[in-house]
């Protein structure tokens, strides 16, 4: 290893040192300093409120003699997708547990309903901009059983409400009648559906009326809750109009533009909402991101007609394809839905989706036989090898080819160092006396670097990895990095950069890029510069830190991609060794005595 490419590894190394120890000695005490004081000024503010309660609670409790105060009350709906709790105070959600998509514990479902305040809650209603409506509400429901006093059942200790065992739609109601008009929301669900309706009906006593708009929220953050522990988890204002779609990591920002759908996106889950009647609303969407909230805020259009009904269908569950394409035709889902274009939530790398497409359609293909996502991302990488082997091999010849042209060209580029037209000319006509094109060894590694962003997306984002297992005790979950073991002393830096787990892969990875290099480098002599070593070795190394805590999917293709490489480079390597020795014998003998007085001068006396 030259001396160059020795310094280039060691300032890499001291870079990676030096982020991580400033990172771990400045940056995270301070973040965890700023996330005590807000969790503190939370504490204080909830305080706060909470004696405000109370005194208003005192006051009502003097003033009204002989009228009931409400309390409010929750109520919980069960479908095959999710339990959903209510509220009667505001008739908002208060939790919406996934119940087909676990967690990390497996008694625990996926909680979409995070961070709920008394004042901030899912699907809240403010007016005007002010306020959020905190009154409660009249509760009725339908579809759901009911004894002989003709009231629903209600399990007193859970607050889950029974359906009829013979209807598959079903509906709970919350009113609220002020001085000047009647507030209705109605949560219309489909027993297997992640999309349900809520219908918002204002009436007018009186014709002329102020005129008012109101705003309505996703909910306050979605799971994961601590999404800000985990780097590669994220969040995202997604939104869609049309043949258009628009991504962003969210932040307190106002969007000012039209839209058909628009809600909150975690790496894995969305809430999305689609306004029935996309004129009524405002042009404008507000996202809001404070301490662990982040949320979104879609406004209607002032109201100034007497009654008026709007309808939302809310999709809150997987960011999967397969889930979210199923409402862009009416017969894959029971609301009928056309061309809601929800699958544009997915996360995908923009042009390169064709090819996400068709790398997951064969994975699944694949995983319908085996049965394990690990074993159909090996199967895919093979394949993916196979095909591109014909490529690969085509390089490699063309580089045996350009060794043997290489006296030609330079011979040409002596003879025309002053004519730069005219040598291209004759490059060109070299080029085509031997058959090469130059352009054809840059295809296969183009066409490759495009399957590997593609690849790289894919098994970074695709949903279907969360919680997959490929061999247990070890990769239980391709969405995560693989785990040896953990432990529980924090050891300053490692714990930091590792997570506290020793992980298997990052180290097979590395180590099957060194030897993929090293084989590379044994099929082509001549590319041993201080340059193709730091390449060979830095990069590699460098690659292990950057790589250490990603997906195992991600990672188990990459290592799997190596090993293959080094096989492929192996049979490469003894077709160019054959090539070499064809292209030495056939080349024409040159005798000593021309060689030894070729470009001389006769020597006199």
């Amino acid at each position: 290893m030259t001396k160059n490419a020795i310094i280039a590894i060691v300032l890499s190394a001291l870079v990676l040192f030096v982020s991580l120890f400033v990172q771990t000695v400045f940056i995270a005490p301070q973040n965890i300093k700023n996330e005590v004081d807000r969790e503190n000024a939370e504490l204080a503010e909830q305080k706060k409120q909470a004696e405000k309660e109370k005194e208003v609670q005192a006051l009502l409790s003097e003033e009204v003699k002989e009228e009931e105060v409400k309390l409010p009350q929750e109520f919980v709906v069960e479908t095959d997708k999710a339990i959903v709790t209510f509220t009667s105070k505001g008739g908002d959600l208060v939790s919406y547990k996934l119940k087909q998509e676990k967690s990390d514990k497996s008694i625990e479902l996926i909680e979409m309903v995070e961070e709920v305040t008394e004042k901030n809650r899912a699907l809240a209603i403010e007016f005007d901009g002010k306020n959020t409506v905190n009154d409660v509400f009249d509760t009725s429901f339908k579809g759901f059983k009911k004894g002989e006093d003709n009231k629903v059942i209600v399990d007193p200790d859970t607050h889950r409400i029974y359906q009829n065992e013979d209807t598959s739609d079903f509906a709970i109601r919350f009113e609220k009648k002020y001085p000047a008009f009647n507030f209705v929301k109605i949560y219309n669900f489909k027993q297997n559906e992640n999309v349900f309706k809520l219908d918002i009906k204002l009436e007018y006593n009186e014709a002329d009326h102020e005129v008012v708009n109101y705003t309505l929220r996703t909910s306050p953050q979605i799971y994961p809750k601590n999404y800000k522990d985990d780097k590669y988890e994220i969040r995202e204002y997604v939104a869609a109009r049309n043949n258009s779609k628009e991504r962003n990591s969210l932040s307190n920002k106002t969007y000012k533009k039209a839209y058909d759908w628009a809600g909150v996106a975690s790496k894995y889950f969305v809430f999305l909402i689609k306004p029935a009647d996309t004129d009524s609303m405002r042009d404008i969407t507000d996202t809001y991101v404070n301490g662990n909230k982040s949320q979104l805020y879609l406004t209607r259009t002032n109201i100034k007609s007497q009654s008026v009904t709007d309808s939302y269908y809310i999709y809150i569950g997987p960011r999967s394809e397969n889930e979210l394409i199923k409402y862009n035709e009416a017969k894959n889902n029971e609301w009928n839905l056309n061309d809601c274009n929800f699958n544009k939530a997915v996360k995908t790398s923009g042009i390169l989706y064709w090819i996400e497409f068709i790398l997951k359609w064969g994975m699944e293909k694949i995983f319908l036989v085996v049965k394990n996502w690990g074993v159909a991302i090996i199967i895919l990488t093979l394949i993916l090898k196979i095909i591109l082997f014909p490529l690969n091999k085509k390089t490699a010849m063309g580089s045996v080819k350009m060794a043997e042209l290489q006296p030609k060209m330079q011979e040409l580029q002596q003879k025309y160092k002053d004519k730069p037209q005219q040598l291209n000319v004759e490059m060109a006509k070299l080029y085509k006396q031997v058959g090469y094109n130059p352009v054809s060894g840059c295809l296969p590694m183009i066409f490759q670097m495009i399957i590997l962003f593609a690849l790289y997306n894919v098994f970074n984002n695709y949903f279907e990895f969360r919680g997959a297992k490929f061999i247990s005790g070890w990769i239980d979950d391709l969405s995560k990095g693989d785990i040896l073991f953990t432990w529980k002393a924090d050891i300053p830096l490692i714990s930091w950069f590792t997570q506290s787990t020793l992980r298997l892969l990052p180290f097979i990875y590395t180590f099957s890029q060194l030897v993929s290099g090293k084989i590379t480098q044994f099929g082509n002599p001549g590319s041993s510069g201080g340059q193709m070593k730091f390449m060979m070795y830095g990069l590699p190394l460098i690659f292990f830190f950057l790589f250490y805590n990603v997906p195992s999917g991600l990672l188990l293709y990459w290592t799997t991609s190596n090993i293959l490489q080094i096989v492929q480079q192996l049979v490469i390597n003894q077709i160019m060794k054959k090539k070499r020795a064809e292209l030495a014998k056939n080349r024409p003998q040159i005798d000593a005595n021309t060689l030894k007085f070729k470009g001389g001068k006769k020597k006199t006396r």
